[in-house]
């Protein structure tokens, strides 16, 4: 019963964060884990001691390989267990069950709304990230068991680290429980993550877990708690003199979002475009005249026109006109689906599709409007798996009808290898970033690094109905805001739409689930380059070659205690 509460408690620590509660408690999360892997442990040496049936103490039975085989060959005529090769088996529970019900639990209790769209999509989110989680836990415990107890413990923490980085760079990618991710709400406490991005989150949270473990288990020894104090108390003191120390700039320019509200399975890709049109051009003519953008979501213009006669298509066209008679200046950010034709197989991209008479790709994508001719345009280049995209697609390209269809386009789309930032009338340099890859801290880097001044987030979280979500995706752009001292506008289709300063403070009021609107706020913008910025996921690299080098010390000592053995 114990083992079960303590793998049970784990996964609930580890699961609240992204539920709303208090992050602190990611802090200690995994120390029910621990224990359980220690209790486990201690269970597995005294039934060893019993096996031997010597009755001397263990530490005097070290070394004794002959004796120990003799009482184990022996064991079987005592009632123990055995296999069919009649050696004995274990009676000890391993820890691998008990890891993977916590992982699943966490993931599920997370990440179950992904079944509001695909349910396939919130089975393999759970399959994956747990055998990932899985996998890293396990690598720490095999040689937790057989090494200085230091090299298990770093091991752990680049392991895990490592692995989150995989994850984010990965072919197959979905980051959303990335431990640092769990502070979206509590952003106050890692304002250091301008140095050090949501991977510095992550190992804080590691290193804490571990030395409250240590203290736990000399809990009677008032000093041992010194250290993991330190451990949660430091960061937090440091992140709240940044946070009252930092100060806006004076250089604002003025945005409004809007939030039509059209649900996504009965209304957005059902309802004529034109009639969308007159919804949204009605949302737009409420912002004042001397507003700097105006910014529509994800795929507010879905009748795709091709790419080289964008300037032409009637959406684009109606956005223009209102900029001509009442918005002179001002530049309309929107999604759009595009497509982009090709003259022939040879000219063809990779991802290229044909109906048997042309080649070409559709695009998720981002339009950049004002009372010129020109669009600019930026194409999604972070593909959701399964729904955007076919993981390893070169190889799997085959198999594209296993794709969901969210939005009337399945298969692989095209992206773009360059993050485009575009330049307003006014001067004012700014990036797209659309739905999925705004939580991606390191893609955003790409933006900021190229000269953006502020970012815009385009996203539609209908799909997922009203369920966490759209609350853990919007506070993900907090996250991106303190990483790289950028104010973020974001516009989804439906909730949250609203404001986020550099900070990562949510700014003025917000627009929430099933809610039609417009907000209009003044936003600052910066030139500033963090760290972050400057040098993006280093943890995660760093964290693979620390991995590596455990991993071979560990090769390296076991082949030394077994030479010195035979010696």
């Amino acid at each position: 019963m114990t083992k079960r509460i303590l793998y049970a408690l784990c996964a609930v620590l580890l699961a609240l964060p992204w539920l709303g509660a208090p992050a602190l408690t990611l802090l200690v999360a995994f120390v029910p884990l621990l224990i359980l892997q220690q209790e486990l442990a201690d269970a597995d040496a005294g039934q060893t001691v019993q096996v031997s049936g010597t009755g001397q103490d263990p530490k005097k039975e070290k070394g004794k390989k002959k004796s120990t085989k003799a009482a184990e060959a022996s064991a079987p005529a005592a009632g123990r267990r055995t296999n069919s090769r009649g050696k004995p088996l274990s009676r000890t529970p391993r820890l691998w069950p008990y890891l993977t019900l916590t992982f699943a639990l966490w993931w599920g209790a997370t990440t179950w709304w992904v079944g509001e769209a695909a349910v396939i999509g919130a089975v393999l989110a759970v399959v994956f990230g747990t055998a990932l989680n899985l996998t890293a836990f396990m690598i720490y415990h095999a040689v937790w068991r057989r090494a200085p107890r230091a090299l298990a413990y770093t091991l752990l923490v680049v392991g895990w680290i490592s692995y989150e980085y995989l994850y984010i760079c990965g072919e197959i990618s979905f980051p959303w429980l990335t431990l640092g991710n769990g502070f979206a709400h509590d952003v106050k406490l890692v304002q250091w993550y301008e140095y050090t991005g949501v991977l510095g989150g992550s190992l804080w949270v590691l290193i804490c877990n571990l030395l409250v473990f240590e203290a736990w288990k000399q809990r009677r020894h008032l000093q041992s708690w010194i250290a993991p104090a330190v451990a949660v108390l430091l960061p937090v003191i440091v992140s709240l003199g940044i946070y009252y120390s930092c100060e806006e700039p004076d250089q604002k320019v003025s945005v409004e979002v809007i939030q039509p509200n059209f649900d996504p399975y009965n209304v957005k890709f059902t309802l004529d475009q034109s009639e969308q049109n007159t919804v949204m051009l009605e949302l737009m003519s409420r912002a004042p005249h001397n507003v700097d953008f105006i910014v529509a979501p994800e795929t507010a213009i879905d009748d795709t026109p091709w790419e080289q006669l964008v300037s032409l298509a009637p959406s684009v066209r109606q956005f223009q006109e209102l900029i001509r008679t009442s918005y002179p200046g001002t530049t309309i950010i929107s999604g759009a689906t595009t497509a982009q034709r090709y003259p022939d197989y040879e000219h063809a991209s990779a991802t290229a599709r044909t109906d048997g008479k042309i080649w070409y790709d559709f695009y998720n994508s981002a339009l950049a409007i004002d009372s010129s001719s020109n669009v600019r345009i930026h194409h999604k280049s972070i593909l959701v798996a399964g729904v955007e995209k076919m993981p390893y697609y070169n190889i799997f390209k085959h198999l594209d009808f296993l794709t969901v269809d969210l939005g009337g386009i399945t298969g692989q789309l095209g992206v773009d290898s360059v993050r485009k930032v575009f330049t307003s009338p006014q001067g004012t340099r700014f990036g797209v970033a659309i739905c999925y890859e705004s939580i991606y801290g390191e893609y955003f880097t790409e933006f900021i690094r190229n000269g953006a001044q502020l970012m815009f987030v385009i996203t539609n979280d209908g799909w997922w109905r009203d369920t966490a979500i759209h609350r853990q995706h919007f506070s993900f752009s907090r996250l991106r805001a303190i990483e790289h001292r950028r104010a973020v506008a974001r516009s989804a289709n439906t909730g949250i739409s609203g404001f986020i300063n550099a900070r990562g403070d949510v700014v003025g009021p917000t627009l929430g689930w099933a809610r039609r609107g417009v907000l209009t706020a003044p936003v600052a913008l910066s030139d500033e380059l963090t760290v972050y910025t400057r040098y993006g996921d280093y943890l995660g690299r760093i964290a693979q070659y620390v991995m590596l080098l455990c991993l071979l010390y560990y090769v390296a000592y076991r082949v030394k205690r077994r030479n010195y053995l035979v010696d």
